[in-house]
């Protein structure tokens, strides 16, 4: 099952390779990609996809493919064309971590540590955070966080394992200890963002940008918490984040629908043409297959998560994969992006593709994505 998700998966990266030369996808519309410059949060999860479909076949057009857009990322990094946000780890992790770390390149290890820095650089003291929006002292988003943050950490965890700096370990730590008290509620659901106050750093609310309202639980959010809690462990071995992870992972499994992938929002009111957001179900199974590697053997959620995984992802590739359509550049329908903005409320996503991919050529090979060495 796995293998003809992964070679049609395959063949419709390379497609779009060669049909989008040097471009990049961002958000779709009706059903297409919209292909441009590197200019938005996401382009990372494109040379992600190459380097899985390199390390898995072997093949070495999607290396080389990779390898193209490093200096495109550079000239990013160097220019600081919108990059004043978190995402830092999601571009980077995905372009020039990976590079480096199935080739070895010096070239790409210095543009990630060089973009670790940047990251870095969005840490504000008297908050104890990394601000996920905007300049240092934005009047609407100078005291926010956001949940999604979790997953861009691993760039500085990695920064600190290749140089020793502990400062970079000290920002991710205690980032997410700021965001394991304030985005998780005491039920294992979670907040999208919260605020703080600039000036002393007092706590101030939740709220949502992408969910359906402040109080709701995001499934996207809700994912990279499941992820990125388990990645947080991963670098720090502190049990509380694996077991928070584990609360998030419960809390979702306990919700999904009967086809195991879940609607853009758990708080949602379900009715017919409610968007679903595959998206959220692929980052989920790649947190599962995370936390099944760390926990204990005689865990006894293991039996839950691991029939939830399976569950998944067999529903991802039979009722939600491209494979019945072999001119699709995504790779996985019905992923939401911003419902409630109606934008890309029911269509391909890029991160999505690449989660499933991730998923499964690990489930297929035990090839992991690119979050840590």
């Amino acid at each position: 099952m796995w293998k003809n998700a992964i070679e049609d998966a395959m063949l419709k990266i390379k497609q779009n390779i060669i049909n989008h030369p040097g471009k990049l996808p961002h958000i779709t519309e009706g059903q297409r990609y919209k292909w441009g410059d590197n200019n938005d949060w996401i382009e990372g999860f494109y040379t992600g996809m190459m380097w899985l479909a390199y390390e898995y076949g072997e093949d070495p057009f999607y290396k080389e493919a990779a390898e193209s857009f490093l200096a495109n990322f550079k000239d990013r990094l160097d220019h600081h064309i919108a990059l004043d946000h978190h995402d830092i780890g999601f571009l980077y992790s995905l372009s020039a971590v990976a590079q480096w770390r199935v080739t070895g390149s010096e070239e790409a290890r210095a543009l990630a540590l060089q973009a670790a820095e940047r990251l870095a650089a969005r840490w504000r003291p008297q908050m104890g955070m990394i601000q996920a929006w905007g300049k240092e002292g934005d009047p609407k988003n100078g005291g926010r966080i956001i949940v999604d943050c979790l997953m861009n950490l691993p760039l500085l965890f990695w920064a600190h394992k290749q140089t020793g700096d502990s400062t970079y370990y000290d920002i991710a730590l205690k980032h997410a200890l700021k965001s394991q008290k304030f985005l998780v509620r005491g039920d294992g659901s979670s907040y999208h963002t919260f605020y703080f106050n600039t000036e002393n750093g007092d706590a101030l609310h939740g709220g949502t940008h992408q969910g359906y309202q402040d109080g709701s639980t995001w499934t996207r959010g809700q994912a990279w918490g499941i992820y990125g809690f388990a990645l947080a462990y991963r670098y720090t071995k502190l049990d509380t984040f694996l077991d928070t992870s584990k609360r998030l992972a419960r809390y979702f499994i306990e919700r999904l629908p009967e086809d195991h992938v879940v609607y853009w929002d758990f708080d949602v009111p379900v009715e017919e043409g409610t968007p679903r957001d595959s998206s959220a179900s692929a980052i989920v199974a790649c947190g599962l297959l995370e936390l099944l590697e760390l926990m204990d053997q005689e865990d006894p959620d293991r039996e839950m998560f691991g029939e939830a995984l399976q569950a998944s992802m067999k529903s991802l590739v039979n009722g939600y994969a491209t494979t019945d359509l072999p001119e699709a550049e995504g790779l996985l329908k019905h992923g939401s992006y911003h419902v409630r903005g109606n934008s890309g409320p029911d269509d391909y996503m890029i991160w999505g593709d690449y989660y499933y991919l991730e998923a499964l050529v690990r489930l297929s090979k035990g090839i992991k994505g690119y979050w840590y060495e």
